[in-house]
């Protein structure tokens, strides 16, 4: 895939500063860089992240577990609209609380991640339930079996899912 000028990113002041970046990259910048933090936590997390990819566009993990040591990953969180419930589950690599996902694979655009995972760790459909853009950012150092590389969540989806609709969870990795 090509590179593209960086100059044509919104708030190209935060990131790129007119070097070239791979366009998945760029997108999933764009993506960051839309974000509202919610707190000063996440309002580094985006700072960082962006400072990141603005020095590599080598955002994707390419070897198992961590190479390279921080890479791109994507959740999707089923949120039941009536009650305000929503899925976490016990990740049993990274010894967290996870929503579903997984890690973006090279060049894959954030939200196709999270279909992705939805469907092969719940046996969901979110082509149609995803929202449009993400709804938070977080940084995380992993702990447990795969400790000691960190993970940039930049693709947390919403997922609406039917009060009562089965979600079937993938017991390899998670609980």
């Amino acid at each position: 895939m090509g590179r593209a000028e960086c100059g044509s990113l919104q708030r190209k002041d935060r990131f790129c500063q007119g070097d070239r970046m791979r366009p998945v990259v760029m997108v999933v910048a764009q993506l960051v860089a839309g974000v509202s933090p919610g707190d000063d936590r996440e309002a580094e997390d985006i700072r960082s992240t962006l400072a990141w990819m603005q020095r590599t566009d080598d955002v994707f993990r390419r070897v198992k577990p961590a190479t390279p040591d921080r890479h791109l990953v994507s959740y999707v969180v089923p949120v039941d609209p009536d009650t305000g419930h929503f899925l976490l589950g016990e990740h049993l690599n990274a010894a967290l609380w996870l929503p579903p996902g997984g890690h973006v694979e090279v060049d894959e655009h954030p939200a196709t991640t999270a279909r992705r995972e939805a469907a092969e760790e719940l046996q969901v459909d979110a082509s149609n339930r995803l929202a449009d853009r993400p709804l938070f950012l977080s940084v995380t150092e992993t702990v447990g079996r795969d400790s000691g590389h960190r993970v940039c969540c930049v693709q947390p989806e919403v997922a609406s899912v039917e009060s009562g609709e089965a979600l079937v969870t993938g017991p390899a990795r998670a609980r």
